[in-house]
């Protein structure tokens, strides 16, 4: 057994390039799966035991008022555990050049439901004292002690931090994580009166008894809440926070499967080439081993080394770079997107120990099955070379003056395909998945730059001024330099589709407003009209709406009481970040809905201009948020950011997969064509003249690679596209031409650079040794 370990050492020196190649095309399929799972499984894991242990609210319940007796009474609905009743309001933060805007909610002594997880001081327990969420304060430099000022309903309040922490009700406050410009807060029931909006309650958090129906508990508080001031309920699935998060884990729990899966499927392909070549050379030696009562099984054995060792070899190597580049770059990725105190991911045995045995059970196999046609021959048979294969006419020889006037160099390509078609489309199978990586990377990182770059495409204004509840814009108190304005309004509304429910908001705006522009899949404008409602691409790809249907909108905001009206689709407009129904104030009026502007969109004359008309605003008390085109160009930056580094290394990851491949490939393509190029080196061929009919080859195989994988990829590219889109965020779903034109070249680039890395083995062959055979 010991001669045999030796054996297999030499085997390996003998094609140390092609071994190297075969780990490197695991390591890649390891990497991402002990990467992608440490990631969904530790965060998975992280979430479950994060919102049980600080009982993250099962239902939140909103009402315009409602005292500590009414909670009472509600407590006493079936299927509650726990009920704790709340205030919330909106309050803001002035700093030098801008304004941030906190959400306050009022904190009982004895919380229960939604329990803030501490990092540092204590819970608020009297008046004037805040818990302040420690991003937040990380961003503006607060410590515990510190004094903080804010202002609510016109009015200043100062505070005193007594702690910083996390809840679990904003592991994502919104779609860019943006802590500088919002903040949450928590403050003792007693502080709520004294900022003037008395004793009372807003909002109740329900935590429900396990197994009990959320539906059902949702109608019975709606039921017994008619004579209450009842606004409406979110259970926590449908909360921004909850659902972002489930989103994500399910996603890459979804991709540590597929994505490994299928580059242990290319590894179990280039191995079966590998190992069919190596044993068909060792012909001879088998034979041998069986002629010295070597058993079957230990010569099978002894095989099988190569592929389990490349296996063990490229899994903990995929691993092991996995633990340095992949784990650090989500573990940042994760900080920036959620609030998870304390979170770790490490990468564990359990995500160490699937790679090893998925790769080296696909080698095993490849082995076994390109090893038991020679191990069936007798001892003798096998010590003798193998016959010459029995030549046939093909089809293009038969078809007069086409086969006469092609080069002997092409004849021997032609010849040398299509007399073995199930070996070379064994052979693209690696190519093509490379390809279809390739195709897939280049294509959704350059989605994510169109996303980033619409902004400049759709808003044309230089200033979105938004005013406070219950102000409007006021046409004869404007400064100066106005070239354009247009009164907008946004309202909070809900789409119904049948049972389903979707946040979304309705934008309100004049038809002859040019500073914002619409587009539909195929770039061309969009105008609206006051006959219908211009519907986001998301909205209509998730809920079936085409153009001409009628949607169901609920109007969320408490002075609506829950209005629904039936809208006809006029279009459906192309809108990548911060989608927004779009109508205009004659159709709304149709509804018996006046027209009450929030907001103004200005197009300054001149950048000095600008800088004076946002002056005039900052200065207005009644203003409550001032917006700029670069605020919006930060949440399309962020998708990129978050999602950049995965498709980079999955471009990197691809380039490898494409070069192992194609150069294990084509190794084992010359090894197979020794006898042939051998002779022709004796009958005087040029070795440029035989790398180039290896190169056309090699060419031509790939061509073939690229011909499948170009539908291939555009059905993965859907696949991709409905995994990272959703209602509110929309992907193009277009492969862009240049992109995949770009990713072909590069594939064929790889198959030139692994054609010049080969040259050598030409000069390499042994004319005598292969010339050898039966005569």
């Amino acid at each position: 057994m010991m001669k045999l370990s030796l054996k297999l050492v030499r085997d390996i020196r003998q094609s140390i390039g092609q071994f190297i190649a075969i780990v490197v095309v695991l390591a890649v399929g390891a990497f991402f799966y002990a990467g992608l799972v440490t990631y969904s499984g530790t965060l998975d894991a992280y979430a479950k035991a994060y919102f049980k242990a600080h009982n993250l609210s099962d239902l939140n319940v909103y009402y315009s008022q409602l005292s500590k007796q009414d909670v009472a009474r509600l407590s006493e609905i079936e299927g509650i555990q726990k009920i704790e009743g709340r205030y919330t309001l909106d309050a803001t933060q002035a700093f030098e050049g801008y304004e941030a805007s906190i959400k306050i909610h009022s904190i009982p002594v004895k919380n229960e439901i939604n329990t803030p997880a501490m990092m540092e001081g204590r819970v608020p327990s009297k008046k004037g004292e805040i818990l302040l969420d420690s991003h937040y304060a990380k961003e503006h430099q607060y410590r515990v002690g510190d004094i903080i000022q804010i202002s609510s309903n016109n009015k200043d309040y100062t505070f005193t931090i007594s702690g910083l922490g996390e809840n679990v009700e904003y592991v994502k406050k919104n779609e860019i994580q943006d802590h500088k410009n919002f903040g949450v807060a928590y403050v003792a029931e007693e502080t709520i009166p004294e900022m003037g909006y008395g004793f009372s309650y807003n909002e109740v958090l329900i935590d429900a008894k396990e197994g009990y129906d959320l539906d059902q508990l949702g109608k019975s508080i709606e039921a017994q809440s008619k004579p209450l001031s009842y606004v409406d309920q979110v259970s926590k699935e449908r909360t921004f926070s909850y659902s972002k998060l489930k989103e994500t884990i399910h996603n890459n729990n979804r991709m540590s499967k597929v994505i490994p899966l299928v580059l242990f499927l290319i590894g179990a392909v280039i191995l079966f080439l590998t190992m069919s070549r190596i044993i068909d050379s060792q012909r001879n030696q088998v034979g041998m081993m069986k002629a010295l009562g070597a058993k079957d099984r230990t010569i099978m054995l002894h095989y099988m080394g190569y592929p389990l060792l490349a296996g063990i070899t490229g899994s903990l190597l995929g691993c092991f770079v996995a633990n340095i580049v992949f784990i650090p770059l989500v573990t940042g990725s994760s900080s920036r997107s959620y609030s998870l105190p304390d979170i770790q991911f490490v990468l564990s045995f359990y995500s160490i120990l699937p790679p090893i045995v998925f790769s080296s059970a696909f080698g095993l196999l490849s082995c076994y099955l390109s090893g038991r046609t020679v191990l069936k021959e007798r001892a003798a048979q096998a010590m003798r070379p193998k016959p010459p294969k029995k030549m046939k006419t093909l089809l293009i020889e038969r078809i007069p003056g086409i086969w006469s006037r092609i080069s002997f160099s092409y004849k021997l390509i032609l010849r040398n395909i299509l007399l073995n078609k199930q070996k070379a489309v064994v052979s693209s199978v690696g190519v093509v998945a490379s390809t279809v990586l390739l195709i897939n990377a280049f294509s959704t990182q350059a989605a994510l730059l169109q996303v980033a770059n619409q902004v400049e495409e759709v808003y044309a204004y230089d200033l979105r001024v938004d005013y406070e509840l219950g102000a409007s814009p006021d046409a004869s108190k404007l400064p100066s330099g106005i070239k354009q304005k247009y009164d907008v309004s946004a309202f909070p509304v809900e789409l119904i589709k049948e049972d389903k429910k979707e946040k979304a908001t309705l934008t309100v705006t004049a038809k002859e407003n040019n500073l914002i522009h619409f587009f539909d899949e195929h770039k061309n404008e969009l105008f609206l009209e006051d006959h219908g409602v211009l519907v986001p691409q998301s909205y209509a790809d998730k809920y079936h709406i085409a153009e001409g249907d009628l949607i169901q909108i609920k109007f969320t905001a408490p002075e609506f009481n829950k209005k629904r009206i039936e809208m006809k689709v006029l279009h459906i407009s192309t809108q990548y970040s911060n989608p927004s129904f779009y109508s205009t104030p004659a159709y709304l009026k149709s509804f018996g809905i006046n027209y009450n502007p929030t907001s103004l969109m200005i197009e300054a004359g001149s950048a000095a201009d600008l800088v004076n008309i946002r002056t005039f605003f900052e200065q207005d008390p009644r203003v409550d948020k001032i917006t700029d085109k670069e605020d919006l160009k930060k949440s399309a930056q962020y998708i990129l950011k978050q999602n950049s580094f995965v498709f980079i290394m999955f471009i990197i990851c691809a380039v490898i997969l494409s070069f192992g491949a194609i150069y294990t490939i084509s190794s084992i393509n010359m090894y197979e064509r020794n006898r042939e190029l051998a002779t022709l080196k004796v009958l005087g061929y040029p070795k440029n003249k035989i790398n180039r009919l290896l190169f056309f080859e090699n060419i031509i195989l790939t061509t073939f690679a690229v011909l499948v994988a170009l539908p291939i990829s555009g059905y993965m590219y859907t696949l991709i596209v409905k995994a990272l889109s959703s209602a509110h965020q929309q992907i193009p779903d277009q492969l862009n031409i240049f992109i995949v034109s770009a990713a072909v070249s590069f594939a064929f680039l790889l198959t030139i650079l692994a054609n010049l890395l080969l040259r050598r083995k030409v000069t390499q062959i042994n004319m005598i040794e292969s010339l050898k055979s039966v005569e």
